[in-house]
């Protein structure tokens, strides 16, 4: 009788649909890792070897980090007194704030490319031609730089700004800001030194989703012609087979590591808060 309980209790309809998800995703990734261990049966981490020697890989990894980290920085800079703001002193613009921040979902990125690139550029005159083109802000390495952390913002906007938004709901924003206050508190140490650490879990997840979008974009990066990772891996699987698995597949576990950091760091202080 007590294993027919614990059956009838058991979720079969949930562990089936986990299981089906799990596959789902699983599946195509090991057989990505099998297909770059195929190249040379007498050394299956020839494909990996190979793709880490290349300097450009590395240029292009690192130079997408660098965006990366840069874009995750100034949309937190923006987003969270933005966030802030709308739930303590403008409630009624929140409706409007949250239609705003879908609209990259609406606008496909590369719309975006060619919008940047007509209003952000100037004409310029091919010499000895009568052919004029537009030059975007890359005649000097700032311009594109400022361009593409510009669209990667935009296209990162609804992950940052729902994560941040979530986190805030879970804090009481006007209490404390009450208490800052009354303590002697200005803007800026009520929202670096009480708001942020509050809302610290929901930054990093609004962080690595902005990581993984920026690390893995390809359209802007190609039209704005810089080298970042997105373009490289591109270009590299239209001449190469197992490099470009390989790489994927790194590039899948760095997103792996990045997700249980972030569950490490979070856990760490949710036991600290429950301590207290």
């Amino acid at each position: 009788m007590t294993f027919i309980t614990r059956l009838r209790r058991f979720p079969f309809w949930s562990w089936l649909w986990f299981m089906t998800g799990a596959l789902y995703f699983i599946l195509p990734l090991l057989a990505t890792f099998e297909f770059s261990l195929s190249w040379d049966p007498q050394y299956p981490l020839k494909a990996y070897q190979r793709a880490f020697e290349d300097q450009r890989f590395w240029n292009s990894f690192m130079y997408s980090n660098m965006l990366a980290l840069t874009t995750i920085l100034i949309s937190i800079i923006l987003i969270v007194p933005t966030a802030y703001w709308i739930r303590l002193r403008l409630p009624q613009a929140r409706r409007i704030v949250e239609f705003i921040t879908l609209m990259p979902f609406v606008v496909p990125a590369i719309i975006l490319v060619f919008g940047l690139i007509r209003i952000y550029s100037q004409p310029f005159t091919v010499p000895f031609t009568d052919i004029v083109i537009l030059q975007p802000l890359t005649n000097f390495k700032m311009g594109t730089n400022i361009l593409i952390v510009a669209g990667y913002m935009v296209l990162s906007m609804p992950y940052m700004y729902r994560s941040v938004d979530t986190g805030m709901r879970t804090v009481d924003v006007r209490t404390l800001t009450e208490a800052a206050q009354s303590l002697g508190a200005n803007w800026f140490i009520i929202i670096t030194r009480i708001i942020l650490p509050n809302i610290r879990s929901a930054l990093l997840s609004g962080a690595l989703l902005t990581f993984a979008i920026v690390v893995g974009e390809v359209v802007l990066a190609s039209f704005l012609g810089v080298s970042a990772f997105g373009p490289y891996l591109f270009l590299l699987g239209q001449h190469r087979a197992y490099e470009p698995a390989a790489l994927s597949f790194v590039s899948f576990l760095l997103t792996w590591l990045v997700m249980g950091l972030i569950q490490l760091v979070t856990g760490s202080q949710e036991q600290a808060a429950g301590a207290h």
